[in-house]
C-alpha cells in the first residue's frame, strides 16, 4: 500500500493562476471510528472527514501519510507531514514540543473490562491488576498519574490491546470511551465486555481536547486551521460529518 493516499480537493473559485499548496496530514489509521484502514488500503473515519473539510475550507489540497502513533510527532518534526490529524489531545506536555489548533472535539475516557468482573474503576479497585493502554497516549499518562499501583501493559495500537483483553491477558483497558464503544463494544468481539465505572478526565493530563498538531514555527498554518474549524462549525459542515459517526455532539462545549 502506498504510504501517501491522495484525498480531496481544491475549493471552488480558487484562481487557476494561484494553485493551492498541497498539505500532508500524518494520520494513524488504527483508531476507529476516528481513523481506520479499510480493506482497500484507504484511510477513513471522523478525523479524516474533518481534515478534508478543513482543507476544502482553506482552499488547499491535502494528502494523508499513515504513521504509527508513537512515531507521529517525530514525523511532524522531521517534516514528513505538515500537520497531525489523529485525535491528538492538546496537552501541556505536547505543547513543549509542538503547537496546536483550537480543539475539534473532546471526549470522555473510560475503562472496559469483562462484563462479569468484580472490579471497580477506583485506584484501589485496580491496584495490582493489569490494565492495557496505548503507548504514548494521554491514557498512559493518566494511569501513571492516578493509578500508581496498577500494572500497565503498553501497546502500539488499540487493536493489539483489545486482542489481549479478549485473550484474557488483561483485567481491563483504558482508552477513549467513544473509540472503545464503536471499535469494540459495538462489534461481535465486544460481546461479554462492558464499560467499567464512569468517565475519567483530568485537565492537567487530558488537555483541552483533540486538536491539529503543527510545528511551533508554523503559526500561520495553526491559525488557518483554527479559523477553518470555526467556519465549518458555523456553516453546518461539522455537524453533518459528526452525524455520520455519533448520535450526539462530540464537540464537548467551549
Amino acid at each position: 500500500m502506498q504510504r501517501i493516499l491522495r484525498a480531496t480537493a481544491i475549493a471552488a473559485g480558487l484562481a487557476a493562476a494561484s494553485p493551492a499548496l498541497a498539505l500532508t496530514y500524518c494520520v494513524e489509521g488504527a483508531y476507529p471510528p476516528f481513523s481506520e484502514t479499510s480493506a482497500d488500503g484507504s484511510i477513513v473515519g471522523f478525523d479524516i472527514d474533518i481534515g478534508m473539510a478543513l482543507c476544502k475550507q482553506m482552499g488547499e489540497t491535502c494528502e494523508l501519510r499513515k504513521v504509527d502513533w508513537d512515531g507521529i510527532i517525530p514525523a511532524l518534526l522531521e517534516k514528513k507531514c505538515d500537520a497531525i490529524m489523529a485525535s491528538m489531545s492538546a496537552t501541556d506536555e505536547r505543547k513543549q514540543v509542538i503547537d496546536f489548533s483550537a480543539k475539534y472535539y473532546r471526549e470522555p475516557n473510560r475503562f472496559v473490562a469483562p462484563a462479569d468482573t468484580k472490579l471497580d474503576d477506583s485506584p484501589e479497585g485496580l491496584a495490582g491488576k493489569v490494565v492495557g493502554v496505548q503507548r504514548g497516549t494521554i491514557h498512559q499518562a493518566y494511569m501513571e498519574a492516578h493509578y500508581p499501583e496498577t500494572q500497565l501493559q503498553l501497546y502500539g495500537t488499540q487493536d493489539e490491546m483489545m486482542l489481549d483483553l479478549a485473550a484474557g491477558r488483561l483485567d481491563a483497558v483504558m482508552a477513549s470511551g467513544i473509540a472503545l464503544d464503536a471499535g469494540f463494544l459495538s462489534t461481535p468481539a465486544g460481546q461479554g465486555y462492558a464499560f467499567l465505572g464512569g468517565d475519567h478526565y483530568d485537565p492537567a493530563v487530558h488537555g483541552t481536547g483533540a486538536a491539529i498538531g503543527v510545528r511551533k514555527e508554523d503559526t500561520e498554518l495553526r491559525d488557518k486551521f483554527t479559523a477553518a474549524i470555526t467556519a465549518i462549525r458555523a456553516d453546518g459542515t461539522y455537524q453533518e460529518l459528526e452525524k455520520k459517526y455519533f448520535p450526539f455532539d462530540i464537540y464537548g462545549g467551549d
